[in-house]
C-alpha cells in the first residue's frame, strides 16, 4: 500500500537540481491532514513548483546556454512542462471523481524529466 499524497509532498524531477513543493488547493474538499491530491494535480507553477536549475538538454534553455559555451552543459531555471496527468495513481480511491495521488506515482516532464514524490505531505493515510 501506498501513502496519500498532501499538500506539501516533496518532488525531486530526474533533471532538478533541488528537490521541489506539491501545492494542492483545497478545492476538492478530502483532507488527510492536509488537502489530498488526485492524479490532476499536475499544472505547472499551481502544483508543481520548480526544480531550481535543469540539466535537460530537451530544454530549449539549456540546449541554447550550452550552444553558447561551445558545448558545455550549463543548467538554467527549470521550467516544469506536464501535461499528462501523474501515473498510475490509485483508480479506487476517488477524490472529486478523479484517482487519488499515491506516493508510487510518476508524472513526466516534456522536456524528459521523470518527477517522483519523495514524501507525500504525511504519513498516516494509506491508500492501495
Amino acid at each position: 500500500m501506498g501513502l496519500l499524497v498532501c499538500n506539501g509532498a516533496t518532488l525531486q524531477c530526474s533533471f532538478g537540481a533541488a528537490p521541489g513543493t506539491l501545492i494542492i488547493l483545497p478545492t476538492n474538499k478530502v483532507n488527510a491532514t492536509m488537502p489530498a491530491a488526485t492524479i490532476m494535480d499536475n499544472k505547472p507553477f499551481a502544483n508543481i513548483l520548480p526544480f531550481g536549475m535543469c540539466t535537460s538538454m530537451a530544454n530549449p534553455a539549456v540546449a541554447s546556454a550550452t550552444a553558447a559555451a561551445l558545448g558545455v552543459l550549463t543548467p538554467m531555471p527549470c521550467t516544469p512542462v506536464t501535461s499528462a496527468p501523474w501515473a498510475p495513481g490509485c483508480p479506487t480511491v476517488l477524490i472529486a471523481n478523479q484517482p487519488a495521488l499515491n506516493n508510487n506515482s510518476k508524472l513526466i516532464c516534456s522536456y524528459g524529466g521523470v518527477i517522483q514524490i519523495l514524501y507525500g505531505g504525511q504519513t498516516q493515510t494509506q491508500v492501495p
